[in-house]
């Protein structure tokens, strides 16, 4: 884009912010500190002009609109301090992470890749067992509440056009396995049942659904999920972080492909590599 076509486009987009706000040309003016000159000729069809940064400031503020927008640089058309309030959102949640926040994300992603990295096992493989294990002593989430909406998850999954990529730690697997930190409690038959249903899974749903396990000696992350290109969701334990901004979710993803180019366990590998961590038990 040129000069003369990016002046004419702030003139169009100038013009607009005006009509919506209700305004006039002395309205601006006013509001922007500007002689009612300066604001004709920035809106002049026969000879379209950009103003200078100090202008420019002062008119986005007037309109309540970003620079960058008039511009042309950005499709926000917010200030910048509602584009981050519409770009990073807080949702309450209970400790359990499949609620009805997460669900109406997975639904809205329906079609598109969810690259998820789970807090230790992902919840989607969990058995019934294990979730009321986990949740036994919860008081703002009951167990059968956590198996619900654990299953609500699970149908999604089994849908044709699911695509769904998992990154954990193979160490939190060989863990549960053992029997170590949170799953002390668990058995032997408990802990077995629930590695022989993941690696069925695994097996069964390759490659709508892929595992991939990386060393925690080489990567770390926090839990989040990334849904197709419109969401990505940092979980905190009763909250999460939802990124709708493009270059946030593309840093999740991002995060997310680092995480599978340096697995230690391939996708293709995980469903068997599951399967024995469940004969040795």
């Amino acid at each position: 884009m040129d000069k003369r076509e990016r002046a004419e486009l702030f003139r169009e987009r100038l013009s607009d912010a005006i009509r919506s706000r209700d305004m006039n040309r002395s309205d601006l003016a006013r509001g922007a500190r500007l002689d009612r000159s300066t604001v004709s000729q920035l809106l002049s069809e026969d000879a379209p002009r950009l103003p200078n940064g100090q202008a420019l400031a002062a008119i986005a503020t007037a309109l309540g609109v970003s620079a960058d927008w008039l511009l042309g640089l950005s499709t926000h058309r917010g200030a910048a301090a509602e584009i981050l309030d519409q770009a990073v959102q807080i949702a309450e949640t209970d400790r359990h992470p499949v609620d009805e926040h997460l669900l109406a994300w997975y639904r809205d992603a329906v079609g598109a890749k969810i690259r998820h990295v789970p807090a230790n096992l992902p919840d989607v493989l969990k058995t019934e067992a294990v979730l009321a294990y986990e949740y036994a002593g919860e008081t703002l989430r009951t167990a059968d509440q956590a198996i619900t909406g654990t299953r609500d998850q699970r149908a999604l999954l089994h849908r044709a056009e699911s695509d769904m990529e998992i990154a954990l730690s193979r160490e939190a697997l060989e863990g549960f396995a053992r029997g170590e930190g949170l799953w002390s409690g668990l058995s032997p038959d408990e802990r077995r049942e629930q590695l022989e249903v993941m690696g069925k899974s695994l097996s069964d749903l390759y490659p709508s659904l892929r595992l991939h396990l990386f060393g925690a000696t080489d990567r770390y992350s926090s839990p989040f999920t990334v849904f197709g290109q419109k969401w990505a969701a940092l979980y905190l334990g009763q909250r999460y972080l939802a990124f709708s901004n493009t270059r946030h979710v593309q840093l999740f993803a991002g995060h997310f492909d680092d995480l599978v180019r340096h697995a230690v366990v391939r996708s293709h590998e995980a469903g068997d590599f599951v399967s024995r961590l469940a004969s040795d038990i």
